[in-house]
């Protein structure tokens, strides 16, 4: 089921290394095209169960975390009407939490997707269907980058859908505490597409990591050591290296672009875009090389 478009599409393209076709045969290229491949990896994406659990999950993440901190954002303005120190933070807060509530549940969809990413590839070595996706993708590449444009894609997507809805969700509920949310605003606009934009990218190092590793337990641990233990870790680690060494890791990239001003003693806009590009670009690029060079 999988795989049938690609092997159909390997079929009529025929075995072409010799550069000639047979007399009456119309010689029509060597291999699928990369828009058949691209196609294909698609039908594979949506037609598996697991997967759209995971999306599913993914869109549960964002909507209910946004009605839960909306809940919480009134919860406090309340308690800062008769307790000074809460009306204290209140007061510093209290716009940039309701302007977060949408986008507050993006931590824990990353996590999700980006082991969607890992999945996507290291279940193709762990059920042994790489050898008939590369079977009929010869050269590669092409499965791998129809993989990544499909997941990027995906994550993005889904991830705008899902924090546009959960600010509709949190809309009445911060009203109920008279508390504003335009989603509207420039800065809403650009929150909910840094942070699609954000999960795009763990997407696509969790599929790198699926891809170095060819194991689903193990890329998956990866990923959350990366953005869930490391961090941690950095931070009760004592010692100015891992100070500065924490602000590169790329789950601490996502506070600096989506800040409204630049915090002190965290990198400028420009500085974590970088960042996270790199974290992007090289585990990919050596996934890319790697697969071609190491057997199925």
């Amino acid at each position: 089921m999988s795989h049938s478009a690609l092997d159909t599409t390997a079929a009529g393209g025929g075995s072409r290394t010799s550069g000639t076709s047979s007399p009456g045969v119309p010689d029509v290229g060597a291999g699928p095209s990369f828009l058949r491949v691209l196609n294909s990896e698609f039908i594979k994406f949506r037609t598996l169960f697991s997967t759209l659990m995971l999306l599913g999950a993914t869109m549960l993440v964002l909507v209910g975390f946004g009605a839960l901190s909306a809940w919480g954002t009134g919860t406090f303005s309340e308690a800062a009407a008769t307790n000074p120190r809460a009306g204290a933070a209140f007061a510093d807060q209290g716009a940039e939490l309701a302007l977060g509530a949408p986008t507050s549940g993006v931590l824990f969809a990353q996590l999700i997707l980006g082991a969607l990413g890992v999945l996507l590839m290291s279940s193709e070595f762990t059920t042994g269907m790489a050898r008939s996706t590369f079977a009929a993708v010869p050269r590669r590449t092409p499965a791998f980058v129809a993989k990544l444009i499909v997941v990027t894609v995906t994550a993005f997507v889904l991830t705008l859908v899902g924090v546009y809805m959960a600010g509709l969700v949190a809309l009445p509920i911060l009203g109920t505490y008279n508390l504003p949310l335009d989603l509207a605003s420039p800065q809403s606009i650009k929150l909910m597409l840094v942070n699609s934009l954000y999960v795009a990218a763990v997407a696509a190092i969790g599929m790198a990591l699926g891809t170095l590793i060819r194991n689903s337990a193990g890329g998956i641990m990866s990923l959350v050591g990366l953005f869930f233990v490391a961090p941690i870790a950095f931070q009760l680690i004592p010692g100015d290296f891992f100070v500065e060494a924490r602000k590169y890791l790329p789950g601490n990239t996502l506070d600096p672009l989506t800040a409204v001003e630049h915090v002190p003693d965290t990198l400028e806009v420009w500085q974590a875009a970088l960042v996270l590009g790199a974290w992007v670009a090289v585990p990919v690029l050596l996934a890319g090389i790697l697969l071609k060079k190491r057997d199925v």
